[in-house]
């Protein structure tokens, strides 16, 4: 088991959160975590990611307990709804700080770089891209330390048709090299063109947790697009 999580739980006022989720991945899955907005998803991405603590719970990455992060640094990559890259220095140097942080080699820069199509941009300031562009640079500062376990949070939201396709390709991609990969959606086609998995959230509880194709023949389905 790649990924094992028991007994989840984060609230915050109002008991909007996560309460009490458990599921394991087997590697190689990808995964989408679906729900209405508040229904817990991006908590859900955020503390497997590292990003926010449980206030219960545990969860471990190939038998790591992820409360210890630096074991966990380099097995888990996670690609926030909004790009968090430093607006006024270069492509290039975002990815550079990134990989100083995790005693990456510069030659592992380079190769992203031509891997998303961003020579052209390595010297352009994160302010100047379009948010398709920055969505590529986020992605592949997540792949700089080659993580077994990614996570995105609503990786195509805000994108146009064209981005959203170049993006869907991007993660297939990443699925293909053998990658685990976790990621939350409002979009049916898009869940339908991904998905290996799909786990329903509900006021912050898991209530299906099956195959595409259950899901979409489900009252579940229905009712989450109703």
């Amino acid at each position: 088991m790649q990924l094992e999580v028991h007994h989840l739980s984060k609230v915050y006022k109002g008991n909007r959160g996560l309460l009490d989720t458990g599921f394991n991945v087997e590697k190689g899955e990808l995964i989408a975590v679906v729900g209405h907005n508040g229904a817990g998803k991006s908590t859900l991405l955020k503390m497997l990611g590292g990003w926010l603590v449980p206030d219960s719970g545990e969860v471990r990455v190939d038998g790591i307990d992820l409360k210890n992060r630096r074991a966990l640094v380099r097995q888990i990559g996670f690609v926030p709804e909004t790009p968090n890259l430093y607006d006024v220095f270069s492509v290039e140097y975002n990815l550079c700080l990134f990989a100083r942080l995790f005693k990456i080699p510069c030659s592992r820069i380079e190769e992203q770089l031509k891997e998303f199509n961003l020579l052209p941009f390595r010297q352009n300031k994160v302010e100047v891209l379009s948010k398709g562009l920055k969505q590529r640079v986020s992605i592949g500062r997540s792949l700089l330390a080659d993580p077994p376990l990614l996570l995105f949070d609503e990786p195509t939201s805000g994108l146009d048709f064209d981005m959203t396709k170049e993006i869907h390709l991007l993660l297939k991609r990443i699925h293909a090299l053998g990658k685990t990969i976790l990621f939350t959606s409002h979009r049916p086609e898009e869940i339908r063109t991904l998905a290996t998995r799909i786990m329903v959230l509900h006021q912050g509880t898991l209530v299906f947790d099956g195959s595409p194709a259950e899901y979409f023949e489900s009252h579940i389905h229905q009712n989450l697009y109703a």
